[in-house]
């Protein structure tokens, strides 16, 4: 259903202060699982068990100087971390957070989720470039190159998803699981190796271990981000930790069911009352956010678990591997499609 304008402000209002304060929750979170995986306490000193730590390190960002390097592009030095924060933001209001409650619900929404996520390279590139920086510049290319070559295989685990539900609209595709109790119909059951494909190429776009080699602090000093301080380094975390959330949002709506409540029919049959009402809604925003949530989970736990891969390793999986078996699950997808449907 189309909701009135002041309710999609109202929406978009919320949505892009609750990503602000997630980016807070998963920096305190990947701090606290971190020093529990390597048996440390990690943040607890300000506030409550150090839970206001993320507050005070924005604090400090905002009061320490803004150094631009002499001979950089001073307009575009400014404009890749906006670049990064405005992308990671957007994506959102193409999710559906509860049915029928989404901010853009347009037919090619997919489409509209993988061009918005492939601009996010221009403002890494940019970021490296623009700094006249030798290191700062490698950080970027190996970006461009990594998030491009992991693109593909993305686009192709997509693919196999839009087949089986037969349309591009996000909404549909989460419609589309509630084959078997809105749980077995997940295209993470009937696709799962498109799911895989999915989640790998995921940290790769996200930039995160094993795939941050973007950054890579042994080889590049800090990567693309070498040249910046104060509140423009702080932009890039802050679009880093909103791409860690908006990603598992993604995965979720994809391949885990999204919004849909595991059993919803049965308990629709057993309460008919709940269909439509604002009940349902919010179990349907407490299931996506708790799916949301154990991806993100999984997002730190990989990070402090596996170690980085090498250059030639990275691209050796996403060219040699994940594409073709991509590729390969496609035709599959596709031929079952086309015989079982």
């Amino acid at each position: 259903m189309d909701l009135p304008l002041y309710w999609t402000a109202l929406i978009a209002f919320l949505i892009i202060n609750a990503m602000l304060l997630t980016a807070s929750v998963l920096l305190y979170a990947e701090r606290k699982i971190s020093g529990f995986i390597q048996h440390r306490l990690g943040p607890n000193r300000v506030g409550p068990a150090g839970f206001l730590q993320p507050f005070a390190d924005v604090v400090k960002l905002l009061f320490k100087e803004d150094i631009i390097p002499a001979q950089a592009n001073r307009f575009i030095h400014a404009l890749a971390p906006t670049i990064m924060v405005t992308i990671a933001m957007t994506v959102p209001a193409l999710i559906p957070f509860a049915r029928g409650v989404v901010i853009a619900d347009i037919d090619v929404g997919v489409l509209a989720i993988l061009a918005l996520t492939s601009i996010s390279v221009y403002g890494i590139t940019l970021a490296g470039w623009s700094s006249n920086s030798k290191y700062s510049l490698l950080g970027g290319l190996r970006s461009s190159a990594q998030m491009i070559s992991y693109e593909l295989a993305m686009g192709t685990a997509v693919l196999s998803v839009i087949l089986q539900a037969g349309s591009l609209n996000v909404s549909a595709i989460v419609e589309a699981q509630r084959d078997g109790w809105a749980i077995l119909g997940w295209h993470v059951f009937t696709n799962p190796i498109g799911a895989l494909i999915f989640i790998v190429t995921a940290f790769a776009e996200t930039n995160r271990l094993p795939f941050d080699l973007p950054e890579a602090e042994q080889e590049l000093v800090g990567g693309y981000h070498t040249e910046y301080s104060g509140m423009k380094f702080g932009m890039f975390f802050l679009a880093e930790y909103v791409n860690l959330f908006v990603a598992s949002f993604v995965i979720a709506t994809l391949f885990f069911g999204g919004y849909l409540v595991p059993f919803e029919p049965l308990l629709l049959k057993a309460f008919p009352a709940l269909e439509g009402s604002v009940l349902l809604g919010l179990l349907q925003f407490l299931s996506l956010l708790a799916k949301t949530c154990f991806f993100a989970f999984l997002y730190i736990w990989v990070r402090w678990t596996f170690p980085r891969f090498k250059y030639n390793q990275l691209m050796t999986l996403g060219w040699k591997y994940l594409l073709p078996i991509g590729l390969a699950n496609v035709i599959l997808i596709a031929l079952g499609v086309a015989l079982f449907s």
